[in-house]
């Protein structure tokens, strides 16, 4: 069930972001608005175009969270990957720390502009090993 609903969302995420589907949707729009005087504008009319974009909208918002979800967890999982492989890197303070709380995530976050900062300043005037000026961001 999980594997059919991930290639759904998907495919269903990769069409809606296409200018095409976009051009669609305006079309729909454009043919509901002239519409209007053949219906009288009446009530009916309006419902249509405010229940279907209502559940087009409700069903978007899951599969875009879905899509997002992964591709976070797809991102962290290479993050974590290049931390474990970068020799001096904070694997141990680092990977994971996205199941961290927001004031963790932030009070590490500050320590490492911090230390940036610091590293930057004892650094002005030398070069990196990749030849660039070390005060050059």
């Amino acid at each position: 069930m999980n594997r059919l609903f991930t290639n759904i969302a998907s495919r269903i995420s990769a069409y809606s972001g296409r200018a095409l589907t976009f051009v669609a949707a305006v079309m729909i729009i454009v043919v509901w608005g002239l519409t209007g005087p053949l219906f009288g504008f009446s009530d009916t009319w309006q419902l249509v175009v405010n229940t279907g974009t209502t559940i087009i909208t409700f069903l978007m918002v899951f599969l875009i969270q879905n899509t997002q979800n992964r591709d976070s967890a797809a991102l962290q999982a290479k993050l974590d990957e290049l931390l474990r492989a970068v020799e001096g890197a904070r694997e141990k303070d680092l990977v994971g720390v996205e199941h961290l709380t927001d004031d963790h995530i932030e009070r590490i976050r500050e320590i490492i502009e911090k230390e940036s900062r610091s590293n930057h300043m004892s650094a002005r005037g030398k070069t990196t090993s990749h030849g660039s000026s070390a005060g050059v961001r």
